[in-house]
């Protein structure tokens, strides 16, 4: 198989080559050279998609598959899926489930309504950058594309740093504030597992939107934080507080306190997908100890969580140490 990944220094773009890699794939990335050579046996072209002519070392490529992860302006995704579309024989597009129009209902499937979009937009939020990438995407390749719209992702590589910072606040020890109830279900993808799943839908010329994310409750937020302090072997102890008592206080969930969404909360649907599809067309999804473990021995070895490859900043997330210390004492 040869594939095109259009970027390829990022978490999911970089999970995706290492994936295609090991699979003694030909692998070519197409982006801005900015960040690193690629690894050993990769093709690259440079270019920058948002550039006039910036898409002109796709010229005269031909490739099986081409995977997208991009969310900035929909122009762009269009303007890539034109230059692609004689060249390219199916294309995955690393989309979100942001882009379901609210109120979104738990169990959402993928013909859940999305937000209104322009596909040949410049700027917007988040949501609607996606969806108009869809939408380009969709009007000009029809079934030859695959829509991923993936949930929380977790793994090795994370640029984020929702994972990293659970694990490195455990790993300082001492009373941690754990938001209830520890058997709340979490929804998430391991990164490789996408990967692995990108890869094989778009080999087998699968079309369509997919939610692609494990099934609601592969673990749960107390088995995820024992995972952590497995992996850490951190001297943590868990402090359960009752979520009703950090939203009165003023935590911000999956912001303040990253991954936790309450139950009742009006994003709860977000760790409740419907991936019936998903799981048809053959995703796997290893235990959460495993993408913990993993995690934590990636963020040992590199010290801190990456940039994010060629895109804004984002603010930090999770509770700073003195916050966290007072919320504590005045929690039961």
């Amino acid at each position: 198989m040869r594939l095109l990944m259009l970027g390829g220094t990022g978490f999911v773009g970089g999970a995706t080559v290492a994936e295609a890699l090991h699979r003694g794939w030909s692998v070519t990335v197409f982006n801005r050279g900015r960040h690193g050579a690629p690894p050993a046996g990769v093709r690259r072209l440079v270019g920058d998609r948002t550039a006039p002519g910036g898409l002109a070392a796709l010229a005269g490529g031909g490739w099986d598959l081409v995977v997208d992860t991009w969310d900035g302006a929909p122009r762009a995704a269009q303007a890539a899926a034109r230059a692609l579309a004689g060249r390219v024989g199916h294309y995955v597009y690393v989309s979100s489930a942001s882009v379901y129009a609210p109120p979104v209902v738990a169990g959402a499937t993928e013909s859940a309504p999305v937000v209104d979009a322009d596909p040949a937009a410049t700027d917007g939020d988040y949501p609607t950058l996606k969806s108009g990438a869809e939408r380009a995407l969709r009007e000009l390749l029809g079934d030859r594309v695959l829509l991923a719209r993936a949930g929380l992702i977790l793994g090795p590589g994370e640029d984020i740093g929702r994972l990293p910072w659970w694990l490195s606040r455990i790993a300082r020890g001492g009373d941690v504030l754990a938001p209830g109830p520890a058997d709340l279900p979490v929804q998430y993808v391991d990164v490789r597992d996408l990967a692995a799943f990108l890869l094989d839908a778009g080999a087998a010329r699968r079309g369509g939107p997919v939610n692609v994310v494990s099934r609601p409750g592969h673990a749960t937020t107390g088995e995820l934080l024992s995972a952590c302090l497995a992996a850490t072997g951190a001297a943590a102890r868990l402090r359960w507080v009752d979520p009703d008592q950090l939203l009165a206080a003023g935590v911000a969930p999956w912001n303040d306190v990253p991954i936790w969404i309450p139950p009742g909360h009006e994003y709860r649907w977000m760790q409740q997908l419907d991936v019936g599809r998903a799981y048809a067309d053959g995703l796997t999804c290893r235990p959460v100890a495993d993408t913990v473990a993993e995690t934590w021995a990636w963020l040992r070895r590199v010290g801190t969580v990456p940039a994010r490859a060629g895109r804004p900043a984002r603010p930090p997330v999770g509770l700073d140490p003195a916050r966290e210390a007072d919320l504590l004492g005045r929690v039961s």
